[in-house]
């Protein structure tokens, strides 16, 4: 049983022995070169970029106060729609002593004015009954009585306004509310209750109560490398995609091109826009990033090849024209003339046919 045992263990050795000799001298065998071939085609070639982006409102507007104070009261929430002059907030004036001094001041001596005039025009009334003055002397002392009542009426205003924000005399335009300067949407409100504002001036911006902005008119900006915007003009059209809109698409047109470039971690750029089409039903946020595709040049109904079957010798472009058949197929060189590429197939403008078989790269076996 043994010597049987033995006998297998050794034929199964020789046989492995064999096979991976086989097994090497095939793979030493050089094998045939086989090429991919191609026919060329008609089809249309075109040549695109893609810009990245964000779609944003055409306007944005800032709603700033035109007084400094704190915030009482918010009327709007972001994503409120509000129509020019519509309030938004309101504030409650912090009043500066210095201005609260000198307009308390000038009510003392309006009033100290007036007292006086009222005075003269009483006495100069009596006179002027007994017929002991002129009617032109009585019309000047009168007159000077209204001009007391009118400055001590303004002094008066001037104090509420310092004080309060608002005077009887305009409380329907009252500084203390804030208004939205157009009609949109609400994008932000960065403000709470009884957070410090302060006007705009020449020192600073001063605080934003809201942001507003006409969603309905929308546009898209983003940047595009100096080595393709030569090819740009205005009036292009555009594609734009949003990746969060489940891939939406929809038209843009090109309407502007940044003369000056901006560098952009050592890339020169430059800004465009476009004026964005949406479709009807669909909510566009603002801020919403997306993709330009913008084609840059295009090639309709013109005879290509893939680009990998040409050979590329300094100027000059050639194919490799297969002829024969089966074990007997030879190789003809042949220069062409290309046109616009999209980077996997070229346009042959000419020294091709249609009948033309071209030879494509090795097929590389497993």
């Amino acid at each position: 049983m043994k010597k049987y045992l033995k006998v297998i263990i050794a034929a199964f050795v020789a046989l492995l022995f064999v096979g991976t000799f086989v097994f090497l001298y095939l793979k030493s065998k050089p094998q045939p070169v086989v090429y991919d071939e191609f026919r060329p085609k008609v089809a249309d070639i075109s040549k695109t970029t893609v810009v990245t982006g964000t779609i944003e409102p055409r306007d944005e507007v800032e709603v700033k106060p035109q007084i400094s104070g704190i915030i009482t009261e918010i009327y709007k929430e972001a994503g409120d729609m509000v129509k020019a002059g519509e309030v938004i907030a309101k504030v409650k004036v912090i009043p500066d002593m210095s201005q609260l001094s000198s307009a308390e001041a000038r009510v003392r001596l309006a009033d100290i004015n007036l007292k006086q005039a009222e005075t003269n025009h009483k006495r100069e009334k009596m006179l002027y009954d007994k017929q002991l003055v002129s009617a032109e002397e009585y019309d000047n002392v009168r007159q000077a009585l209204d001009q007391a009542r009118e400055e001590k009426k303004a002094a008066v205003d001037a104090l509420e306004v310092v004080r309060d924000g608002v005077s009887s005399s305009n409380a329907s335009a009252s500084s203390t509310l804030i208004r939205s300067t157009i009609s949109g949407l609400i994008l932000d409100i960065p403000v709470k209750v009884g957070n410090s504002v302060i006007l705009s001036n020449t020192f600073n911006d001063g605080t934003t109560i809201a942001s507003v902005a006409d969603m309905g008119d929308l546009i898209f900006k983003g940047n595009i490398d100096e080595t393709e915007v030569g090819r740009l003009v205005t009036g292009m059209a555009m594609k734009i995609t949003i990746g969060a809109l489940q891939n939406l698409k929809f038209d843009a047109s090109l309407e502007y091109i940044s003369p000056k470039a901006t560098d952009n971690n050592g890339a020169n750029q430059f800004e465009i826009k476009a004026a964005v089409t949406v479709p009807g039903g669909n909510e566009i946020r603002s801020g919403y990033s997306a993709n330009a595709e913008i084609v840059l040049d295009e090639a309709k109904g013109v005879l290509t090849v893939p680009e990998s079957a040409i050979e590329f010798v300094g100027n000059d472009t050639y194919v490799n024209i297969v002829k024969g058949e089966g074990g007997k197929k030879t190789y003809e060189r042949r220069k062409v003339t290309t046109g616009l590429s999209d980077g996997i197939n070229i346009e042959i403008k000419s020294g091709l046919t249609k009948d033309d078989i071209v030879r494509g790269p090795q097929k590389i076996s497993e």
